[in-house]
């Protein structure tokens, strides 16, 4: 088997029974609870979702919620539910090209959820500490913040780039990884059907898959996790163990001390991913000086992008009220030309000059708190300047709408000053001292 051919002496020692995918016959062999399949339904209808390749949506499959769910069960536990295939849908990416996200209908979905639930107990306690993407108890600010915090310490990062991650993964290697950790067949046996499970394409043809698991699955990102834990978290832990990291799904970055032991872990954990059938990105990944006062000498790269924050010399204040330059995070180029595309897509000049403010309120404030308490985190300001475009947006919809504004942009932000000064609380940008000001 390729597994054992390539000794990866860190993976666990287990070998895949392929009889697991042999019909089942005997009726109900599995011991699935009833109320599991109820709880994974509400975990599914809580977070929403399209529908999948039969275009059933979470309100029709509500119509016949008992006798939906019922399917699920009867045929999880009598090992006869096979997963249709995964609908594709080509999401673009901000780099250029398109991402590949597949959508299991509501009914898939369910039944991944279930076996997620019974799955995720038994190795997240296993997860490595710098571990961060889709566990409960921490978050992409987490791994941010800590990602700061080392950078003080440490002159050098790797900042890595799993080419095509998701579409990599070896179903061989994962399922015996899976098997490490559960004895529960069915368990393993819908994980190896949802990592064979084809894809439909928008014009309908339905593709085989060899490898890989497809982004936007429910099981997806344990899997990914549980895979990277074994190919990477523990590997690094074993080989480097004096070497910190943070990884956030397949998004890593790497702390060294010196250009050369950069040089010396990156060319490891390059081999180290081959052997695991994954490639880095020759473009995307590279070594970067973490510059700032007291480090001195001129280097290729001084930046470097990780979970929508840009990471790199940045003026700061001391505690005596001196400046000094420090490398920081704050809101990356591509974050800030995305939530500028959203506040165009309102169109609120032209599609909303019906409206009044309390209504834009409603729209805009859920999605600019969102903004701010993720962007606002470390370093303010710059989140700030972006959120600016709000308050442009809606002088743009003062001038739409009343006539004595129209070709005056200072007068129709003067105005919405006032109000601001009136209603501080009206916006959520308001709220947190985003204040409409002339010329801004």
């Amino acid at each position: 088997m390729r597994v054992e051919r390539r000794g990866l002496t860190i993976w666990p020692m287990v070998q895949v029974n392929q009889q697991w995918e042999e019909p089942v016959p005997e009726a109900k062999p599995y011991d699935i609870p009833k109320n599991l399949v109820w709880e994974a339904y509400q975990r599914v209808k809580a977070n929403r979702g399209a529908a999948g390749v039969d275009g059933e949506s979470l309100e029709a499959f509500e119509k016949d919620l008992k006798g939906n769910l019922y399917k699920i069960w009867n045929r999880m536990s009598s090992g006869s539910y096979f997963p249709p295939p995964v609908r594709l849908v080509e999401i673009p990416k901000a780099s250029g090209g398109t991402r590949g996200l597949g959508i299991p209908t509501v009914a898939d979905r369910i039944a991944q959820t279930v076996v997620t639930m019974v799955l995720e107990p038994e190795v997240e306690p296993r997860f490595h500490p710098d571990s961060y993407g889709y566990r409960p108890g921490r978050s992409a600010l987490d791994a941010v913040g800590k990602a700061r915090e080392r950078c003080w310490r440490y002159d050098w990062v790797i900042d890595l780039d799993i080419k095509a991650f998701f579409d990599s993964l070896d179903w061989a290697l994962v399922e015996r990884a899976v098997a490490h950790h559960t004895e529960l067949p069915w368990v393993r046996l819908y994980i190896a059907r949802w990592l064979r499970a084809p894809v439909q394409r928008p014009d309908g043809t339905v593709e085989p898959r060899t490898k890989g698991t497809p982004q936007g699955g429910v099981a997806s990102p344990l899997l990914a996790n549980l895979f990277l834990h074994y190919a990477f978290d523990m590997w690094m832990q074993r080989n480097f163990p004096g070497v910190p990291f943070e990884r956030y799904a397949d998004d890593a970055i790497v702390h060294c001390g010196s250009e050369r032991q950069a040089k010396k872990v990156l060319g490891a954990i390059r081999d180290r991913f081959e052997e695991c059938g994954l490639e880095l990105h020759p473009m995307k990944t590279r070594i970067v000086y973490c510059q700032d006062s007291d480090r001195r000498g001129k280097y290729e790269h001084i930046s470097f992008d990780f979970l929508s924050y840009t990471f790199q010399p940045r003026r700061a204040k001391n505690r005596y009220g001196k400046f000094f330059v420090s490398f920081l995070p704050a809101i990356s180029a591509k974050a800030a030309k995305a939530i500028r595309v959203t506040i165009r897509e309102w169109r609120l000049a032209s599609t909303r000059n019906n409206q009044s403010l309390e209504d834009l309120a409603q729209l805009i404030n859920p999605v600019v708190r969102g903004w701010m308490n993720y962007y606002g985190r470390y370093y303010r300001s710059k989140c700030v300047q972006v959120l600016r475009h709000v308050n442009l947006a809606l002088a743009a919809w003062a001038r739409r709408k009343y006539k004595r504004f129209r070709r005056r942009e200072r007068e129709s932000m003067y105005w919405l000053g006032r109000i601001a000064r009136r209603d501080p609380n009206l916006f959520a940008l308001w709220q947190l001292g985003v204040r409409p000001e002339a010329g801004s």
